[in-house]
C-alpha cells in the first residue's frame, strides 16, 4: 500500500515552505500539491502558483467548490416557503417612563446582578416577525440566485450572508471540505495519506497548541513540519532554495490567502484599497448581490456589531467603502490619519522586512 503526501498550497509563505520540505523528504512522484481556489484570490497568487510549478517542476492540482445543487435547492425552498409561525424573541421590560426594569430573583424578590456586578434587565418572551420569506424578498432573491461560477460568491448567495469571525464557514466549505474530499478519494483507491499543513503555533492564538503530527484514522495522518518555526525562518528557508516569495508580501499584505479576507487587519484593508482598488469594487458588487439573497435584505462583507434596527442604516455604516474610510483613521475611528496621504501605491511595503532583502538581491 503506497503513501501519498498531500500538501495544501495556498500561495503563501508557510505552505510554500511546507511544500519544499515535502519535496526534499519524500519521493516526488508521491507528493501531491493541491490548491483550493476560493474565488476570492488576487491574480498574483494564481501567477505565483504557476511560478512554483515551473520552478519546482511539479503540478499543483486546482480544486474548486461547486454550489450549483445547493443554490437550486435554496431557490426551490424560497419559492415554496409558506410557513406561518413567527420568531420567538425576548424584549426588555420598561416602566412607565420607558426605563429598563431590573430583574428580581424568584422567591425573595432580590435584585439580580451579573458576574461583573451589572444589573440584569428583566425581559419577556414576545412573538416576533414571520419566519416566512415575504413575497417581496422572494422576488428579490430569486432574481439573482443563480450559480456565478465563483465559489465564494455562490457560497454566500446560498447562505444568504457573508462569513464572519464567529461563523467562518468559508474556510470549511471552500478549503477544508475540498481537501478532505481529495484525500478520501485517494484512500478509497487504496492509498494511505499524509496531509501536510503549513501551520505555525506563533501565527495566532487559535494555533498555539497545534501538534506536530496527528493520526486521524482510516489511513490518514496530519503532519505540520513548520509548527515551531517563525515567519522569518519560513522566508529564509525558501530563499536558501532559490524560491522567491509571493509578490503580494512586498505590497503590504500580511496574508495572501484571500483578497481581501474577512479578518484582514485595518492597515491591510487600507493597503488593498490603495494598491488594488478593483478588489473593493468587486466586494461592493458582491455585497449588492448577497444582500438581495438575504431574507433581511442586507449583508456586508465585514460584519460588526450594530445597534440600529433599520437595515439601510446598518448597511450604510458597514459596507466595504465605509470600512475602507474607517481604515484610514486613528484613535478608534475618531480621527483621520494624516500620514495616509504619504503612502506610495507603487513602492515596496513589507511587514516582514522583505523590501531590503529584495533590493540587495537586485543590486
Amino acid at each position: 500500500m503506497s503513501i501519498k503526501h498531500v500538501v495544501s498550497v495556498s500561495g503563501g509563505k508557510d505552505s510554500t515552505a511546507t511544500l519544499l520540505i515535502a519535496l526534499e523528504r519524500c519521493p516526488r512522484e508521491d507528493v501531491l500539491p493541491i490548491f483550493c481556489d476560493t474565488g476570492n484570490e488576487h491574480a498574483d497568487t494564481y501567477a505565483y502558483l504557476d511560478y512554483l510549478e515551473l520552478a519546482l517542476d511539479i503540478k499543483i492540482t486546482r480544486l474548486k467548490a461547486d454550489f450549483t445543487e445547493q443554490l437550486g435547492a435554496k431557490r426551490q425552498f424560497i419559492a415554496r416557503d409558506v410557513r406561518t409561525r413567527r420568531e420567538a424573541v425576548r424584549r426588555e421590560v420598561v416602566d412607565a417612563q420607558g426605563r429598563p426594569v431590573q430583574a428580581r430573583r424568584p422567591g425573595d424578590g432580590a435584585l439580580i446582578f451579573d458576574a461583573a456586578g451589572k444589573p440584569v434587565i428583566k425581559t419577556r418572551k414576545c412573538t416576533g416577525r414571520k419566519v416566512r420569506w415575504s413575497n417581496r424578498a422572494k422576488r428579490r432573491a430569486l432574481s439573482v440566485m443563480y450559480p456565478s461560477g465563483n465559489p465564494f460568491l455562490d457560497l454566500c448567495m446560498w447562505k444568504g450572508r457573508f462569513p464572519s469571525r464567529k461563523a467562518q464557514f468559508c474556510t470549511q466549505e471552500l478549503k477544508t471540505a475540498m481537501a478532505v474530499e481529495f484525500q478520501l478519494e485517494l484512500m478509497e483507491a487504496g492509498h494511505q495519506v499524509i496531509s501536510w499543513q503549513g501551520i505555525r503555533r506563533n501565527e495566532s492564538q487559535n494555533r498555539r497548541n497545534a501538534k506536530l503530527s496527528e493520526r486521524v484514522g482510516g489511513g490518514l495522518w496530519i503532519f505540520r513540519p513548520i509548527v515551531e518555526w517563525t515567519a522569518e525562518q519560513v522566508f529564509e528557508f525558501a530563499a536558501a532554495r532559490g524560491i522567491r516569495p509571493n509578490p503580494l508580501y512586498l505590497q503590504g499584505m500580511g496574508r495572501v490567502g484571500c483578497m481581501p479576507c474577512i479578518n484582514c487587519r485595518k492597515d491591510e484593508l487600507r493597503a488593498i484599497a490603495l494598491r488594488f482598488p478593483e478588489h473593493p469594487a468587486r466586494i461592493a458588487e458582491w455585497e449588492r448581490i448577497v444582500s438581495m439573497c438575504s431574507k433581511r435584505g442586507f449583508s456586508t462583507f465585514m460584519a460588526d456589531a450594530h445597534d440600529a434596527k433599520d437595515r439601510r442604516v446598518i448597511f450604510a455604516d458597514l459596507n466595504i467603502w465605509t470600512r475602507i474610510e474607517w481604515s484610514k483613521t486613528t484613535r478608534g475611528g475618531q480621527q483621520r490619519d494624516l500620514l495616509i496621504d504619504l503612502d506610495d501605491a507603487g513602492g515596496c511595503s513589507s511587514s516582514y522586512g522583505l523590501c531590503d532583502q529584495s533590493s540587495l538581491e537586485a543590486a
